[in-house]
């Protein structure tokens, strides 16, 4: 105990733990600000089985592991030519400690050395991730409303120049 998560790029064999903890923790994250069905539709499109293990095979995700337990998970991708962070989440007992921080580091670290701007979207109704991503250098871009009208399902699109 009191040692330090270990930061790795996920393989096959994390697949399910990495579902398992979007179920457990990215639902119960969102419940609150967005509500359940919505919370529900995030883990059910996001954190499947084919979403995960199709972004792991090609290398765009990476976990962090403390004592065997997964405590957070961080998912690059590209949309269109930018490159874009999709998930960056930590359990709540490892909140606060640095680690979404080093999870961050290690994707910006396997982006090509050509890559000059890195993009991250969350939920307007997502505070805590819209400070974080504040502290880490990322200025709003654009909102995109919900088509469903819930202004708190609406996205924020952050960007940070990396050159």
């Amino acid at each position: 105990m009191g040692s330090e998560p270990i930061v790795r790029d996920a393989d096959r064999d994390d697949v399910m733990a990495i579902c398992r903890f979007g179920e457990e923790h990215v639902r119960a994250h969102y419940t609150p600000l967005i509500g359940e069905e919505a919370a529900a539709q995030q883990v059910r499109m996001w954190w499947n089985e084919t979403n995960v293990a199709g972004a792991v095979a090609r290398g765009a995700v990476v976990v962090a592991e403390d004592g065997g337990h997964l405590v957070g998970v961080g998912q690059r991708g590209l949309d269109g030519a930018e490159h874009v962070i999709y998930k960056l989440y930590v359990h709540p007992r490892h909140r606060g400690g640095g680690l979404g921080k080093r999870l961050l580091e290690v994707l910006i670290g396997q982006l090509p050395a050509d890559a000059r701007r890195l993009y991250i979207e969350h939920f307007v109704a997502n505070e805590r991730a819209g400070a974080f991503y504040e502290r880490e250098g990322f200025a709003v871009e654009r909102i995109e409303p919900s088509p469903t009208g819930d202004p708190r399902l609406g996205v924020v699109w952050r960007f940070r120049n990396l050159r």
